[in-house]
């Protein structure tokens, strides 16, 4: 496996289909090729007990030219699959199209394909040899068989866990499309079993199967053969089985380390952030899953910061935890109307984005010193706006607030945005709070007089120097120095009332 990461490292300057097809070609030539040289000790070293024959030589010879022919034609046939089915699934990275749940599926079964067809073909060679062999003599028949069938079994583990780390772009590229509607993915616990096998099992069951050879026929093995046997498969257990499992461990933990950060960096409020997709076992689909969620994530923050910007950032909070009902409550809450004076004619005299710049101008401002002053907008009405204090929370100096945000915006507007001229009125008292309309659609709104009174507070405001307006009540429960910032002005009738309304407007002669 360290080998197939180097040769992956030396091909990091092709394309990645190119990439593809060259690791998984020297990954399983050189698997193939040790295993190879693996029978070749085993057998024509003697490093296994082996029954004597006659005329060995020969056999030897014959053995060797049998190997040629079956590397020959089982070589090619291997190849001609391999071709044949990697092919469409590397043009998948060329390919600009959505891979069908078909397409995805075989990318991600590849492993275990490559692993059944190597299987068999070294099970034709294990027989190959086997019945060959037998005509000598049935016990080395079976003798070398048993070693060519450890030998492929050894091999195709390693073109199981080749082929899973060589298709990690193709995995990747098939994840990111989202998870096929048949979850017939690799699991982790294959790739440990395969590790294992590859390091550990096989070396374990050749033990056995020499120990109960020996058992049965005590006087084919000498103790140096039996020394040298166990001394090549333990070592190789030990060796093999060390590196295997360290690195089909790495395979599962390098992608769970990323999806931790992945889950602290959302955790911090990063929803942009994505993991990268290669591995193609249900961590894969975590993976995908995982960049799935944060997708949701994000659109689910734009929402609510779309929301928030629409009916404020009060109403938005109280509607995700605690849901919305149509109906109301009774509260009582200061008023904030804002209009702008002539804004008929000024439509008729400008153009539009002229007026559109004015206007976005101007609620800047309102916006800004409504926020200043824990207040928020309601609504726009075209040239108007709405701000409320005290619904759908509390506002603690509910009353300051609204005096002095009404006394700052008169001022800004007026330093800020002198080519409009507005009227400000201010009132206060109980309101009908809560959510009006249908089902399928309703607004937040306060609904009562002093929301009446405010907006037409903004007709007398449009009066008076500083175009601030507010209801003289407010001066008596206002707290800390607000008050004096503000004067009294003559009562007035306000339209749509019989009795006179007591009124203040700011002290323009006082720095503000």
């Amino acid at each position: 496996m360290n080998l197939q990461a180097a040769v992956n490292r030396k091909l990091e300057w092709l394309p990645v289909p190119w990439r593809v097809r060259a690791a998984l070609s020297v990954g399983l030539s050189v698997a193939n090729l040790i295993a190879l040289l693996l029978v070749f000790l085993l057998l024509y070293l003697e490093l296994v007990p082996l029954p004597d024959v006659a005329d060995p030589g020969d056999l030897r010879r014959n053995n060797f030219i049998l190997a040629l022919v079956l590397v020959a034609l089982l070589g090619l046939a291997g190849l001609f699959y391999a071709i044949r089915d990697v092919e469409p699934m590397v043009r998948l990275l060329e390919s600009p199209e959505r891979p069908t749940d078909e397409q995805r599926l075989k990318v991600l079964d590849a492993p275990l394909l490559f692993f059944v067809r190597q299987a068999v073909l070294w099970a034709i060679s294990a027989a190959c040899f086997g019945v060959y062999n037998a005509a000598a003599d049935p016990e080395l028949g079976l003798s070398v068989a048993l070693v060519v069938a450890l030998a492929g079994l050894s091999v195709s583990s390693v073109t199981y866990l080749v082929t899973e780390r060589s298709f990690r772009p193709l995995a990747g590229t098939v994840l990111a499309y989202g998870l096929p509607e048949r979850l017939g993915v690799r699991r982790v616990a294959t790739r440990l079993i395969f590790a294992w096998a590859l390091g550990t099992g096989i070396a374990l069951f050749g033990i056995i199967v020499i120990g109960v050879s020996v058992l049965t026929d005590p006087q084919d093995a000498t103790v140096r053969q039996l020394a040298i046997t166990m001394v090549v498969l333990g070592a190789a257990a030990l060796v093999v089985g060390s590196v295997t499992n360290v690195m089909a461990a790495r395979a599962s933990t390098d992608p769970i380390l990323a999806l931790r950060q992945g889950v602290a960096n959302v955790r911090a409020g990063d929803f942009d952030t994505r993991v990268h997709i290669y591995d193609g076992t249900e961590i894969g689909v975590l993976q995908a899953g995982f960049n799935d969620m944060v997708t949701g994530l994000q659109e689910r923050e734009t929402i609510r910061e779309l929301f928030g910007k629409h009916v404020g950032d009060d109403v938005a909070r109280q509607a995700l935890e605690g849901g919305v009902e149509l109906g109301g409550e009774v509260r009582e809450v200061a008023v904030l109307f804002v209009d702008i004076v002539g804004s008929t004619t000024l439509a008729e005299d400008l153009p539009p984005e002229r007026v559109v710049g004015l206007l976005n101008r101007f609620f800047d401002v309102v916006i800004d010193v409504v926020h200043q002053y824990d207040g928020w907008i309601n609504k726009f009405q075209g040239d108007a706006a709405l701000a409320i204090w005290g619904a759908p929370t509390e506002v603690a100096e509910r009353d300051s607030l609204v005096l002095a945000a009404a006394r700052v915006m008169g001022r800004r507007l007026r330093e800020e945005v002198p080519e409009l001229s507005a009227g400000i009125g201010v009132s206060a008292g109980r309101a009908v709070a809560g959510n009006v309309g249908a089902a399928e659609r309703y607004e937040y709104t306060v609904i009562g007089d002093p929301v009446n009174e405010a907006a037409r507070l903004t007709d007398v405001a449009k009066t008076v120097p500083g175009g601030v307006v507010a209801n003289a009540k407010l001066l008596l429960t206002a707290g800390g120095d607000e008050v004096h910032w503000w004067s009294r002005l003559e009562p007035v009738v306000v339209r749509g009332k019989t009795e006179a309304t007591e009124v203040a407007a700011p002290r323009l002669n006082l720095p503000s």
